[in-house]
C-alpha cells in the first residue's frame, strides 16, 4: 500500500522511528521517513514538545487563585467577626460580673 509519505518501512526498518511513530522508506531517494505522533518532533521523533498552556487555561488559573483568595478573605472576616463578638461577651459578663460584686461590699 502506498501512503502519502511513502511504502511502509519492514519489519527490520520500523525500530528507526522513535517514539511509536509510523515508518516510512521514500523509494525514490532511498531514505527512511517519520510521522510523529502529537507532541513529538524530528526527524526520527526523539524530541518531546512540552504542552504549551492557552490563554484560557491562563484564565482558568487566573479565576481559580481569584476565588481562593476570596473564600480565604470571608474566612478571615468572619473569624474576625466571631472573635469580636466572644471578646465582647466576654467583656459584658466580667463587668456585669465586677459591677455585682460592688453591690455586695
Amino acid at each position: 500500500m502506498m501512503a502519502e509519505h511513502g511504502q511502509p518501512c519492514d519489519a527490520k526498518e520500523a525500530g528507526y522511528c522513535m517514539n511509536e511513530a509510523t515508518c516510512y522508506k521514500i523509494s525514490s531517494m532511498n531514505l527512511l521517513s517519520c510521522v510523529c505522533r502529537e507532541n513529538y518532533k524530528g526527524s526520527r521523533c526523539e524530541q518531546y514538545l512540552l504542552p504549551v498552556q492557552t490563554e484560557q487555561d491562563r484564565g482558568l488559573l487566573a479565576a481559580v487563585i481569584f476565588v481562593a483568595i476570596l473564600i480565604l478573605v470571608v474566612l478571615a472576616v468572619i473569624i474576625l467577626y466571631v472573635y469580636r463578638m466572644l471578646k465582647s461577651k466576654n467583656q459584658r459578663k466580667n463587668q456585669v460580673k465586677s459591677s455585682n460584686m460592688s453591690y455586695k461590699i
